[in-house]
């Protein structure tokens, strides 16, 4: 099971691991949503099917922090914060490459299905995101990113267009090496409870793997 970081009777909230992905794909590796149903339905002997909610997504080689919900109305609330853009997404980065010290990133990104790449193109969808420089070490910058919107691919794609690829991206990054993995972690999560009124907030540590431990050994 994915680290559990709060649970109770509307949501649970979970540290995804690196590879797992969110929803059944054609690999037919087992998916997020279904060891946290399977967890779920083990914890508290439910017979039949068990309701999870899905709110957001993560690409598959990304880990980091993630909510679902366990019943209806606190999806549908959850849902709406992310339609407003009041759930907030922080991300740490390694680029390949140095950057300035922060700035904002707009474009309008639009998925081709024929080569399965989303691109910059005007007839896509806007996309913002901004982001401020932590260090660079050995022509390797550590960003922290904080998401405006939430397209598919949107920060590799946008900072790839600027010649400033994710480490390790083996889709958008043409000098990735065969076996490293996306330096691209969601650490930060923060949304109204769906029932309580109050703010929740869950922060992860940088990474111990390669290259985030870079910047944590100087």
């Amino acid at each position: 099971m994915n680290s559990i970081l709060y649970e109770d009777n509307h949501i649970i909230v979970v540290e995804k691991k690196i590879n797992v992905p969110v929803q059944a794909d054609a690999s037919g590796d087992k998916d997020l949503v279904t060891i946290i149903k399977e967890y779920l339905k083990d914890k508290y002997n439910k017979p039949g099917n068990v309701y999870l909610g899905l709110v957001h997504r993560l690409d598959r080689p990304v880990g980091g922090v993630m909510v679902f919900a366990k019943t209806s109305k606190a999806a549908a609330r959850l849902s709406e914060q992310m339609r407003v853009k009041d759930i907030k997404k922080k991300y740490y980065a390694v680029l390949a490459g140095c950057t300035k010290e922060n700035d904002t990133l707009i474009d309008y990104l639009y998925n081709d299905d024929k080569t399965n790449m989303v691109v910059i193109d005007k007839k896509g969808k806007e996309a913002i995101l901004s982001y401020r420089k932590i260090k660079t070490i050995n022509n390797l910058t550590l960003v922290e990113i904080a998401l405006k919107t939430g397209r598919k691919h949107q920060i590799r794609v946008q900072f790839s267009s600027r010649g400033l690829p994710l480490w390790g991206d083996q889709r958008y990054n043409k000098n990735a090496q065969v076996g490293e993995q996306i330096a691209l972690f969601s650490y930060y999560l923060s949304f109204n409870h769906p029932t309580k009124k109050e703010r929740l907030e869950f922060k992860l540590d940088l990474p111990k793997r390669r290259p985030f431990n870079i910047f944590s050994e100087e």
